[in-house]
C-alpha cells in the first residue's frame, strides 16, 4: 500500500482520484499542509470525505527541528533535550519523555490526524540528518527513553512508529540527499544500534520504519529493499509482527533501486507493508507500479489508526496537559535551545 502526500492547504481537483485509488492506504502531511489547527481539521475531513473512513492521515511532528505543524501547537523540544536530562536525573528523563509523547499525540489526535511517524530510536552518533533528533549516544538510554515515549504516544492514542530500522545513526552521510553506506558488522549493529528497536518491539510498538541505509556487511540493497533485514532480522530474529514502512520513496538513497515505479516495487518485494511517496509529482507514477496482488489492506495497518481523541477544547479544559506542556516547553530554555 501507498502513503501519499498532497500539494497545499486544500485538495486539488486532480489529487481527489489518488485518494480513491486501490492502492492507496492514506496521506502524509508536511508544512505545506498546514496554516492553522481549523484549516488542518477541515482538510482530515475532506480526505476521508473524499477517499473514505479508512485512509490513513500522519505527519512528522517529533518536535525540534522536524515538526510540521507549529502555529496553534506546542512547540516541542527535540528528543536530544530529554536525553541531556537523562545525564543528571534519569528518572526526570523518562517522566519528560511520557509526557512530551502524550502532548504531541493528543493534540494531534484532537486535530484529526492519526498518527506522528515517532520516535526516533535511531543513536546521536553524528548522522547529519538525524542530529538533536535523537534521544542519546548509549543504546540502552536510548532505548530506556523510547519506551517510555511508546507509552505516552499509546496514553495520548497514538500508535508508535519506530525509526529508522536497523539504525541510521551510525553513519555519517544525509539519506535525503546522498546514498549512505555503513560498514559494520551484524554483530556490532545487533549490539548498539539494534536495542532501542528490540526493547521497544517487546513493548509492543505498531510500526517500523526503514531506513535508506545500505549495510554492505549484511546486504548489498539498502535496508527497505532487503529481505534479510526485513524477514530475517526485524521479523525473524526479533519478531516483530507490526507494519513495516518505507522512508520516502524521493529521497536519494531511495534511487539504488531505479525508477519511482521500481522503488515501490522493490521496497514491497521486500516486505514492506506501507511505502511513502511523499512529494505529489511522484504519486501518479507510485500509484500506476502498485501490483494488482498488492492492494489489499494488511491488517497491520489498521492498528495505526488512531483512538478516538478528544477536542481541542477538551485538551484547553485538562489541567494535566497545562502542567505537562510547562513541563517540556521549559527544556527550551534549560537546554539553551531555541
Amino acid at each position: 500500500m501507498l502513503m501519499i502526500g498532497v500539494a497545499a492547504l486544500e485538495l486539488a481537483e486532480h489529487e481527489k482520484p489518488w485518494l480513491r485509488a486501490p492502492g492507496v492506504a492514506g496521506v502524509l502531511l508536511f508544512a505545506r499542509n498546514y496554516q492553522s489547527r481549523e484549516q488542518l481539521i477541515t482538510l482530515c475531513e475532506t480526505i476521508r470525505e473524499v477517499g473514505g473512513d479508512h485512509l490513513l492521515i500522519a505527519v512528522d511532528q517529533e518536535g525540534g527541528p522536524v515538526q510540521r505543524f507549529r502555529d496553534g501547537f506546542t512547540r516541542l523540544p527535540p528528543l536530544a533535550a530529554i536525553g541531556a536530562v537523562h545525564e543528571h536525573d534519569p528518572d526526570e528523563a523518562i517522566r519528560l519523555a511520557e509526557e512530551h509523547a502524550w502532548v504531541m499525540a493528543s493534540e494531534l489526535r484532537a486535530s484529526g490526524v492519526d498518527f506522528s511517524f515517532a520516535p526516533v530510536v535511531d543513536l546521536a552518533r553524528g548522522n547529519a540528518a538525524i542530529g538533536l533528533r535523537a534521544f542519546h549516544a548509549d543504546p540502552a538510554v536510548t532505548a530506556e527513553l523510547a519506551q517510555a515515549y511508546v507509552r505516552g504516544m499509546h496514553l495520548g492514542g497514538m500508535a508508535a512508529v519506530l525509526k529508522h530500522f536497523p539504525g541510521h545513526g551510525s553513519v555519517a552521510a544525509d539519506t535525503h540527499k546522498a546514498q549512505a553506506i555503513d560498514p559494520r558488522s551484524l554483530e556490532q549493529i545487533r549490539h548498539d544500534d539494534l536495542r532501542p528497536f528490540a526493547e521497544c518491539i517487546e513493548a509492543r510498538v505498531e510500526a517500523v520504519m526503514m531506513a535508506h541505509v545500505t549495510y554492505p556487511a549484511v546486504d548489498s540493497r539498502p535496508a527497505g529493499y532487503s529481505k534479510v533485514w526485513i524477514e530475517q532480522v526485524l521479523r525473524g530474529e526479533l519478531g516483530f509482527t507490526g507494519a513495516v514502512i518505507s522512508d520516502d520513496i524521493s529521497m536519494a538513497a531511495a534511487g539504488a533501486a531505479g525508477s519511482v515505479g521500481e522503488r515501490v516495487r522493490a521496497h514491497l518485494d521486500a516486505g514492506c507493508d506501507l511505502v511513502l511517496a511523499c512529494f505529489p509529482e511522484v504519486v501518479d507514477e507510485a500509484i500506476a507500479a502498485m501490483p494488482a496482488d498488492a492492494i489489499a489492506t494488511p491488517p497491520s495497518l489498521a492498528t495505526l489508526r488512531g483512538a478516538i481523541g478528544p477536542t481541542w477544547a477538551g485538551l484547553l479544559d485538562n489541567p494535566q496537559r497545562d502542567r505537562f506542556v510547562a513541563r517540556i516547553t521549559a527544556l527550551h530554555a534549560e537546554q539553551g535551545i531555541a
